[in-house]
């Protein structure tokens, strides 16, 4: 199956999960699937830019990295409809409501040092998608420490893919 061919049926089954929770982007009245479809660009990107990258995997990974966070999608309904990495990847990503907050974004980074590099690079591609402005409703406090998430997520996955690792390093800097 072709990559267009892999984005669109991956991009439809997201969609619909996110908006079957009436999902939109924080702060905004946007849909949650251009965020969404935001990660997957900087995935399409990064895939051009990258040697030995499993494009297909990353992007499906990358359009699905929400939907068992915020939806109430199983981890057996995304293995059946797209296989055991996605699913892996997807799970890797996703925080483990069962711990204390603190804890959970170092647990999700360690799950993902354990896959392979396309799922951290969509790691990188979702700090690097919510680096923009921050909603007007957040604190000070609040932008210092997801601005700080961000450079633990950077060092974290150092090595995980060179282009958006500097892509991030700028959206850091960037950051107010």
């Amino acid at each position: 199956m072709s990559i267009q061919d892999i984005y669109q049926k991956t991009i439809k089954f997201a969609a619909q999960k996110h908006t079957d929770q009436n999902q939109t982007i924080p702060g905004t009245d946007l849909p949650y699937i251009v965020h969404l479809s935001n990660v997957a660009m900087e995935i399409l990107l990064a895939s051009e830019r990258s040697e030995n990258f499993d494009g297909k995997l990353a992007v499906q990974v990358a359009l699905l990295h929400d939907v068992l966070e915020d939806t109430p999608t199983t981890y057996e309904e995304l293995e059946n409809k797209f296989g055991q990495p996605v699913a892996k990847g997807v799970l890797a990503l996703t925080k483990n409501a069962d711990l204390e907050k603190d804890q959970r974004m170092m647990d999700s980074l360690n799950r993902i040092k354990k896959l392979p590099k396309e799922v951290w690079a969509v790691k990188l591609a979702d700090r690097i998608t919510n680096l923009q402005p921050p909603p007007a409703h957040w604190s000070e406090e609040k932008i210092k420490k997801y601005k700080l998430e961000a450079e633990i997520i950077l060092k974290e996955l150092h090595g995980g893919n060179e282009y958006l690792e500097k892509r991030l390093e700028q959206k850091i800097k960037e950051y107010n």
